[in-house]
């Protein structure tokens, strides 16, 4: 297969994503709860897959599988299991109670909600400003991975920096011209097709290594440390670090957090999150049982680089590789799409409207929404030519990041008793924390970015544990003010 015709499916598919995302454009109503939320009228296999196609990224096509290959394959217990229920959970925990709030009273963002109910516009930019700072890492993922994904394919004719362009420029040319209810539909399409691609992909090899227990036998024999639980570089304290923190990130990243609020009813969302760990499943399954199986293979993966589009490369047909390369780079689209339109609007409505210009009109507020995603995008394209990490250690810096939140936004949820002051504490102090380890491991000051504690375990745990310490311990010692209003998260049957 030429080169112009990898490339030309590659370009293809992104070109029929647009197209389909601009016939959802041509349909949506031009106010923000549209744009943002497409009018609260989800139903629940476009939830489903939105919020499935959203997650589907660099991290876990390429991360994923990466971790497989040299570890093995008890990646599954942290990602196809342990993490998929624990979402599963906190989407009913912090997901339904938020989207009964939101009905009841139009919000838009996370930070809206919470400054709102606190009477807090500090609150409501110091909770967009810290989702806005981890967004930051995570959609430089997506532009690490496409990168790294077109040198595989075309064995290193486009530069890494060529393929980190071209997922930027779509990103941005998406986003500016499509609001939620484009990006929705086109996830839905970019999760049916990585779903179908990934499982036609683990046939394949499994067929051309001689069955299920060819490949595993293979994969024991190079590695035997592979067949017994633990016998590979997991430890506890990673799986259950990784699960926790993945799980609770997850709920605060600005592009799921918003779909919380999208759903119609709230029968689709009870019935979206009970589907959620048998989806998460069937992706990670194939897609990760790749990696362990490719371990057992004669392939020579090169250092530094993606084990599926090698392997692939030897087993499949050039074509079939292309797709596949082109099915991630759709699956990064999908993540990229949703964080440039959710971070879009935790700047416009979180930061330069309440704090900047109140009296900014629609359409000026549209502008700089689209003036600040194409910034956004450039910035974290020129952060991702200098490779601050791999895919996993970049996507495990910014679920840490955002797990510090959750416990913050429970404690608001349900406890009446949180007050204003409380919440600052339990938001700034362990993000301050968390920043100053991180920025240390870039700077090499701690050796890992940024698990540093013995055993695997996160230090992000232990920050978690201090968020929602310091805010019931200082909700406790401070009394609401008058701005505070408790009754705004007040749902029927509380």
């Amino acid at each position: 297969m030429t080169l112009g015709l990898s490339l030309g499916v590659v370009v293809g598919y992104l070109v029929a994503a647009l197209a389909l995302g601009l016939v959802a454009y041509r349909v949506s109503e031009s106010t923000a709860e549209d744009y943002y939320l497409a009018n609260r009228s989800i139903g629940t296999l476009v939830l489903l897959f939105t919020t499935f196609a959203t997650l589907l990224s660099a991290f876990t096509f390429f991360g994923g599988p990466n971790l497989a290959y040299a570890a093995g394959p008890e990646w599954l217990i942290v990602m196809g299991t342990l993490d998929g229920v624990l979402f599963a959970v906190l989407w009913y925990v912090i997901g339904y109670k938020q989207w009964l709030i939101g009905a009841r009273n139009g919000y838009v963002t996370l930070g809206e909600m919470l400054g709102d109910r606190f009477g807090s516009t500090g609150l409501r930019a110091l909770v967009a400003g810290v989702s806005l700072l981890w967004l930051f890492p995570y959609v430089m993922l997506q532009q690490m991975g496409a990168g790294e994904a077109l040198v595989g394919l075309t064995d290193g004719a486009v530069p890494y920096w060529g393929g980190a362009a071209l997922i930027t420029a779509f990103m941005i040319l998406y986003v500016a011209v499509a609001g939620l209810r484009g990006v929705a539909w086109t996830d839905t399409l970019q999760g049916l097709f990585m779903l179908s691609v990934v499982w036609i992909a683990a046939a394949w090899l499994v067929s051309a290594l001689g069955g299920v227990g060819a490949a595993t036998e293979g994969m024991l024999a190079a590695r035997p440390e592979f067949g017994s639980f633990g016998g590979g570089t997991y430890t506890p304290g990673f799986i259950i670090s990784t699960a926790i923190t993945i799980a609770f990130g997850v709920t605060m990243f600005p592009q799921i957090n918003q779909r919380f609020f999208v759903a119609k009813s709230a029968a689709t969302l009870k019935r979206s999150f009970a589907l959620w760990p048998v989806l998460v499943l069937l992706l990670f399954l194939p897609a990760f049982m790749l990696g362990a199986w490719a371990a057992g293979t004669p392939v020579t993966v090169p250092e530094n680089a993606n084990v599926l589009p090698v392997v692939l490369g030897e087993y499949t047909p050039a074509w079939f590789t292309a797709l596949v390369i082109a099915g991630a780079m759709a699956a990064m689209m999908s993540s990229s799409d949703s964080m440039l339109l959710s971070g879009s609007s935790y700047f416009t409505r979180d930061l330069y409207r309440p704090v900047v210009n109140a009296d900014a009109s629609e359409r000026r507020e549209a502008w700089v929404a689209r003036v600040g995603v194409a910034g956004f995008a450039a910035l974290a394209f020129v952060a991702s030519l200098f490779r601050p990490g791999t895919l996993v250690e970049v996507g495990g810096t910014a679920f840490s990041g955002f797990a510090l939140l959750a416990l913050p936004v429970i404690c608001a949820l349900y406890w009446p008793r949180t007050t204003r002051t409380g919440m600052l504490a339990g938001v700034a102090v362990p993000q301050v924390a968390y920043l100053a380890v991180v920025l240390s491991a870039v700077v090499g000051a701690v050796p890992t970015l940024p698990r540093t504690v013995a055993g695997g375990w996160d230090v992000a745990l232990g920050l978690m544990a201090l968020s929602a310490v310091l805010t019931v311990g200082v909700s406790l010692l401070t009394a609401p003010t008058e701005e505070e209003d408790a009754s705004r998260f007040a749902v029927a049957g509380d």
